[in-house]
């Protein structure tokens, strides 16, 4: 690249370059020209081109001034060369400022309408407004403002006219966004990083006298480019804004409209130009506020929620730059401009809310320093009141948006008055209308059927091995009438937090309880606002303060831990009253609408009740350890209700609770007051009239604790089964969840030190290592046969007799034998069971279940003492039967659960009974529902028959292997399998019934192999084992396949490896 060449110093050299050019121009104006002249200005210097700037603008400028059509490319080409010249020089002579930038407003506008853009290019207009803009940054020292006398009105009216056309007609983002710049520059309000003029005050006085009479036509066309369609972008609303406050600004400034008279002198030489110029009176001043006041609302509305952070910074701006230039003559607009300012307190982008809490400190500032008898705080609580008034209607009637721009700036107002709120809400008016808008504005929907169909499980063990929903169920999501945005119920409560962190805490309380006690209607609503008034008079969640009008920094909040544990136990004591506590949550009635929503209102009145409680907890931390005493107990109330909601509500609040009080888990906070826990536990059970909820505390307590608690337990588990015993009608229903939690806490804390298996199976692969003798084979069947027909038994009895008598009769004989004290929770098993027994005749279903699941764990927890589990296994027998066999399908499917439980922990003790009483139902069952299931539909695989089904297969198999039942069993069990094995059952049943012959082949392989090769065989075996024995013909051999074929060759694959290689 060669090195550049110096540019040219000398003005008398530079003449001499640029003179043939500057020559041919003028002669030939063409495209090639210009930019051959354009080439060669590059080559001048700064200085030496001022020198020889109107010489160079001569043949430039003389293009425009050619009558005739032109072409764009040719006019284009001159205004970048003019602008190139302009940025680089001044223009000093006020005829060529004023005759240039007609020319160049020539050349934009229509020829055939002048008041209108011409539809030219997009570059041409582009070089256009460049050079324009360039034209009036090069304007020297006052020459400028020339521009601005009234003689010129005509002719800046109709530019100013042009440029807002072009920003707001036309279709490119640059030539609007050039347009509106040009139009910055204009009204001395541009902010590009060039050298401005900074205008005397005279000066500024006579242009902003100029510009009013463009007032309305720029405030006018601006806030519709403002407010227009939002794929303009966002720099072209931000240039506009910028337009209409500079405009505003100039015309409406305090300082100049006090000297108005003096500013705006009217000539009687301007003869009908003069009646332009506008005399900026009282009473204009007034009418142009009011009309600028309804732009600035829709400004305003639209801008303050805008999507993009710098038309949102922009408006700041304006509000700001208005405020603090214009707040005697837009007296009117002084609410929405602090609005503006509130609003944008809370925005999501630090740099809005930075240069926000700037401009609030300003204007704080200027309100303490002005003579104002309406100071600033004045103004704010009557915007605060005026907001709260309207904000019921506007959260039915507005958009997401629109609502959460609103409560911003709600929340912007508390922010801003920081502990001047106090002094504001003892206005009882004030206070009324607060409060009233956040109950209309936080009513739920309780509508919805699903929240009273939502059932809690009932099963506490689990539900506390799955601690992560705890902590969730503290802020369950909410469904209100009027919103649905979770960004709206987020600023709603940060509301009521710096309400209680700025507020008196004693007053806010005492007003929403009345309103909590007055209405139901606003019971809920007033809970939440109570819980988040707490948290936020503790501090917990509260965003650090910005600015505050009193002071720099905001004082910290005025409630104490005393103040705070008074107002906690009020609100407590409210809150756990019998009237707000005990509400019903689930009915046997639900037809009615009515009824549904009212159950809905208190499901959701105690999930918000239990939030509070965790609330407190978190404002008090280790404080709220003495309120443990009179809280704990009614949570455990609640963590097994049977609504879904309020049980996971309870228990989450358990959870903070425990946290905030130091706990390390909800385990330790029940087992360190377990103790006064279970003394009213025990006192509430010989009152249940009075206190039907106390076995729900002791089954949560059992959930939650561990085998420390039993020794407290014990007395308490007496004394319900004591009020079994006394009267099963009365009180079954209601202790039968208390006999599951007990049993199944039992069976987590002492599992099984050892458990009853059953009998390994012989391995078919050690034996078929062993050296197969046929022979003896063949001698061993024979002596068996005889035997069985009685042939050689006296032998057999002799040799008995020669055996030594056990050595059994030789042990101890120092006294009777004494037997061992069985551990607690054995004994409380065993007692458990033998009520059992009784109950499972019960005729409520729903109890059987229940009683069957306590038996399950029972036999569980007693399987390693076998001593003990028999008697109890032969006295539940009888019971058991009749709900294996004759009752509701649901009972029969626990039942047989329970089956395969002694199945596994008896073994042999069952197996005659199993096998007499059991297996003939469980096998008709299976072939009666065989045809039905192979062909039912998808639909089939929910009923409770498909259940009942596939449970008895997928236990069955594995209970006849425990139990080690005989050949002819087997062979029924079978037989009642065999039809499952048929690829037009569901696939469940198939894989299920696949197991069933799996453990089936570990008992009798030979004959569970000649079964399955009886229904399908591919081959014959071609070759004996042995050559005495004759070729074997099966009865599956040369069958074609069927429905059977597959399982079948699976189990023969997977069973018998070996075998099915001669396949």
């Amino acid at each position: 690249m060669p090195p550049a060449m110096p540019q040219i110093n000398d003005p008398k050299i530079a003449f001499a370059y640029l003179r043939p050019a500057c020559v041919l121009l003028t002669k030939e104006p063409s495209v090639t020209n210009v930019e051959s002249l354009s080439e060669q200005l590059k080559d001048i210097h700064d200085a030496s081109l001022q020198q020889l700037q109107e010489y160079v603008l001569f043949p430039l400028r003389f293009v425009f001034k050619v009558p005739g059509q032109k072409k764009e490319k040719l006019v284009q080409s001159v205004a970048e060369a003019v602008s190139y010249v302009l940025e680089r020089t001044c223009v000093r002579s006020w005829d060529m400022l004023r005759d240039v930038f007609s020319e160049l407003c020539v050349c934009l506008c229509s020829p055939t309408d002048p008041g209108q853009p011409a539809g030219t290019s997009e570059e041409l207009k582009s070089a256009v407004l460049q050079c324009l803009d360039a034209l009036l940054h090069s304007a020297y020292g006052d020459i400028v403002f020339k521009l601005y006398e009234p003689s010129m009105l005509p002719g800046l009216g109709a530019a100013v006219s042009l440029l807002l056309a072009l920003g707001e007609k036309d279709k490119s983002r640059e030539i609007q966004t050039a347009a509106l710049k040009c139009l910055q520059s204009l009204i001395l309000h541009c902010n590009c990083n060039q050298e401005h003029v900074a205008p005397s005050w005279d000066e500024r006085c006579s242009v902003g006298s100029t510009m009013a009479s463009f007032l309305p036509g720029v405030t006018s066309a601006a806030a519709r480019i403002i407010t227009g369609d939002l794929r303009q972008g966002h720099a072209v609303t931000v240039r506009a804004i910028k337009v209409w406050s500079g405009c505003v600004v100039l015309v409406m400034e305090d300082a100049q409209l006090q000297r108005s008279e003096s500013c705006s002198i009217v000539s009687p030489e301007l003869g009908r130009i003069g009646q332009l110029v506008v005399q900026r009176k009282a009473d204009w001043v007034k009418a142009t506020a009011g009309k600028l006041c309804v732009l600035l609302r829709r400004i305003i509305s639209c801008c303050s929620a805008h999507q993009h952070w710098r038309v949102r910074l922009e408006t700041v701006e304006l509000a700001d730059r208005l405020l603090a230039s214009c707040g005697q003559s837009l007296k009117e607009c002084l609410g929405p401009l602090l609005e503006t300012l509130v609003g944008a307190i809370n925005d999501e982008d630090p740099r809005v809310r930075q240069r926000c809490e700037v401009a609030l400190r300003d204007v704080s500032q200027r309100s303490q320093s002005a003579t104002s008898s309406k100071n600033l705080t004045d103004i704010l609580s009557e915007n605060l009141h005026s907001l709260a008034t309207s904000l019921p209607r506007l959260m039915r009637t507005a958009d997401d948006q629109k609502k959460l721009f609103v409560l911003n700036v709600l929340l912007g107002y508390l922010k801003v008055l920081g502990p001047l709120v106090s002094v504001v809400l003892n206005s009882a008016a004030h206070l009324n209308r607060t409060s009233k808008a956040l109950m209309q504005v936080l009513e739920l929907d309780v509508m919805d059927v699903r929240i009273v169909e939502e059932r809690s499980s009932t099963d506490p063990i689990e539900s506390s091995s799955d601690s992560h929903h705890s902590d969730s169920a503290h802020s369950q999501r909410k469904h209100f009438l009027f919103f649905t945005d979770d960004k709206i119920y987020c600023v709603l409560m940060e509301i009521c937090r710096t309400l209680g962190y700025y507020g008196n805490i004693y007053l806010l309380t005492d007003h929403l309880l009345d309103l909590y006690r007055q209405s139901c209607v606003y019971r809920k609503q007033a809970a939440m606002v109570l819980n988040e008034l707490v948290g936020g008079a503790a501090s917990v969640s509260v965003a650090a303060p910005a600015s505050c009008l009193d002071s720099g920094d905001c004082p910290a909040p005025s409630a104490s831990k005393e103040d705070l544990k008074a107002v906690v136990v009020s609100i407590m004591e409210e809150y756990t009253s019998l009237n707000n506590w005990h509400l019903k949550t689930v009915s046997e009635e639900t037809d009615i609408d009515c009824q549904d929503q009212q159950l809905n209102s208190n499901i959701w009145q105690l999930c918000i009740q239990l939030e509070g409680v965790a609330c407190f907890a978190q404002a008090l931390q280790r404080d709220f350890r003495p309120l443990l005493m009179t809280v704990l107990y009614p949570l455990l109330e609640k963590a097994s209700d049977e609504s879904l909601l309020v049980s996971q509500a309870a228990l989450g609040a358990m959870t903070m609770v425990g946290t905030a009080c130091g706990y390390a888990s909800l385990k330790e906070m029940i087992r360190d007051n377990s103790d006064y826990l279970l003394n009213d536990v025990s006192v509430n059970l010989q009152r249940l009239g009075q206190h039907p909820q106390a076995p729900r505390v002791l089954t949560v307590m059992l959930a939650h604790s561990d085998c420390s608690l039993l020794p407290l337990v014990g007395d308490i588990v007496h004394d319900v089964l004591m009020a079994l015993d006394l009267s099963y009608d009365q009180s079954a229903t209601l202790f039968g969840s208390v006999l599951l939690a007990l049993m199944k806490a039992l069976a987590s804390w002492f599992p099984p030190s050892c458990c009853r298996t059953s009998k390994p199976p012989s391995s078919r692969i050690s034996a078929e290592l062993e050296d197969f003798d046929i022979c003896q084979f063949l001698l061993d069947y024979q002596k068996q046969k005889e035997l069985a027909e009685g042939i050689g038994i006296e032998a057999d009895e002799t040799e008995d007799l020669e055996v030594p008598p056990p050595a059994e009769c030789e042990e101890t004989v120092d006294g009777p034998d004494m037997k061992a004290q069985l551990p607690p929770h054995l004994n409380i098993a065993k007692d458990v069971m033998e009520r059992c027994v009784h109950l499972l005749s019960d005729p409520s279903l729903r109890l059987r279940l229940k009683v069957l699941d306590v038996l399950e764990l029972c036999v569980y927890v007693l399987s390693e003492r076998e001593d003990e589990l028999l008697p109890m296994a032969h006295r539940c027998w009888p019971a058991l039967l009749q709900r294996l066999t004759a009752d509701d399908p649901l009972a029969v499917l626990r039942a047989f659960r329970v089956l395969c439980m002694l199945g596994e922990t008896c073994g042999d003790f069952l197996r005659r009974r199993v096998s007499k009483e059991v297996l003939p139902k469980l096998s008709s069952s299976l072939a009666r529902q065989a045809p039905v299931s192979a062909k039912a539909g998808p639909v089939y695989t929910h009923t409770l028959a498909y259940k009942l089904q596939l449970a008895v297969l997928q236990g069955l198999g594995s209970l006849c292997q425990r139990l080690d039942l005989g050949e002819a069993d087997l062979d029924v069990v079978s037989e009642a399998c065999l039809p499952y094995l048929s690829c037009r059952q569901p696939i469940r049943l198939q894989e299920a019934c696949l197991s069933v012959f799996r453990h089936l082949m570990q008992l009798d392989p030979d004959s569970f192999w000649f079964t399955l090769n009886q229904i399908h065989c591919p081959s014959s075996y071609m070759s004996p084992p042995h050559p005495d024995l004759r070729p074997l013909q099966l009865g599956g051999t040369g069958r074609p396949r069927d429905e059977y074929s597959d399982n079948v060759l699976k189990l023969l694959r997977e069973e018998f490896a070996s075998d099915s290689d001669q396949l």
